[in-house]
């Protein structure tokens, strides 16, 4: 009993990781979505198909033909549109006008090429926010254009890991660059547009993921995602910088430009605390002018020598001696 839970287990495990290489690209589903599709190749193109998978049935979105004029299926005809359909045709990126829930599912772009034969690229549209809010950095890595980058992440216990799987992640969609199953040693190629390369040992300890003469474009989230034998998951996302001198003083600038504002606020600041001290200073002296002269004035009243008189001595009493006549009655006729 206990074998076949085992034996279950691992059938499962298998069924997920076969699942894991269904798509090459994930999208998240908005109105004006777009699915990429660029053949990254030089080989000679005959024609192009989209088609969605529902369950077990295809249904035929458009084809293209470069001797024919573009055929879009009716369901399709005023939903989609091609972004590039010149000469060579090989970006048939599909563009919806007013995508829905309806359009939910896995998509499939088909090249045919001579003499390589058919090239096809899977894209699952899913409901989804944000891809980057759900992956936060891990890491920081920054770099010049033109250098070959090498980012790197750590694996579980040797012989525990499955299946490493390492993923560009923008906000809209993800990209699987590359995946290696790590007990067959067997590699996934990559759909991407940007080639990069790997490796895919079972005894390594690090997964790597080389990125050769970097440019800005390459500049986002990457994500290394492992996969161990007992089914646990760990994922590591790294932030790639690609930039220059020039970038660099774009950094530079606006952050100097903020502490130069900042350092101007702090200085208006104690200019108008040291205004506001030198007033009240100023307000409280007047006030205690009025009493030191009052106590000179006294003390200038009571000296014997001071030739300056107070108000109250201008408004004394003056008394005038006189003589006093009797008056004496007037003799009667």
């Amino acid at each position: 009993m206990a074998y076949l839970t085992w034996l279950l287990a691992i059938l499962h495990m298998h069924k997920a990781l076969c699942e894991e290489t269904l798509w090459d690209t994930t999208v998240r589903l908005s109105e004006t979505m777009t699915l990429e599709c660029v053949y990254p190749l030089t080989h000679n193109l005959t024609q192009v198909e989209w088609t969605k998978n529902i369950g077990t049935k295809t249904v035929s979105i458009a084809v293209y033909n470069p001797n024919h004029n573009m055929h879009i299926e009716p369901n399709y005809l005023h939903r989609v549109h091609f972004l590039n359909s010149t000469a060579g045709f090989r970006n048939m990126s599909l563009s919806f006008y007013n995508a829905s829930e309806a359009d939910i599912g896995t998509y499939s772009c088909l090249f045919h090429a001579f003499p390589n034969g058919p090239w096809e690229k899977k894209i699952k549209v899913v409901w989804s926010d944000s891809f980057e809010i759900a992956a936060p950095s891990d890491s920081y890595l920054s770099a010049e254009p033109g250098q070959d980058v090498t980012l790197s992440c750590q694996l579980q216990r040797t012989g525990s890991v499955q299946q490493v799987i390492w993923e560009k992640v923008q906000p809209h969609q993800v990209d699987i660059l590359a995946s290696c199953n790590l007990s067959q040693e067997t590699r996934y190629t990559s759909k991407y547009l940007r080639q990069t390369r790997s490796n895919c040992s079972q005894g390594s300890m690090k997964s790597i993921l080389i990125i050769p003469n970097a440019m800005a474009a390459d500049s986002g989230l990457y994500r290394c995602r492992s996969e161990a034998i007992s089914g646990k998951n760990k994922s590591f996302v790294i932030r790639l910088i690609i930039t220059d001198g020039g970038a660099n003083k774009h950094f530079i600038l606006p952050i100097v430009g903020g502490l130069v504002s900042l350092l101007l606020v702090i200085i208006i600041i104690i200019i108008f605390i040291l205004y506001n001290r030198k007033r009240r200073r100023q307000v409280r002296i007047p006030l205690k002018e009025p009493r030191d002269k009052q106590s000179k004035v006294a003390t200038n009243c009571r000296s014997p020598t001071s030739p300056i008189q107070s108000t109250d001595d201008e408004k004394e009493d003056i008394y005038v001696n006189y003589p006093t006549f009797s008056r004496r009655p007037k003799p009667r006729l």
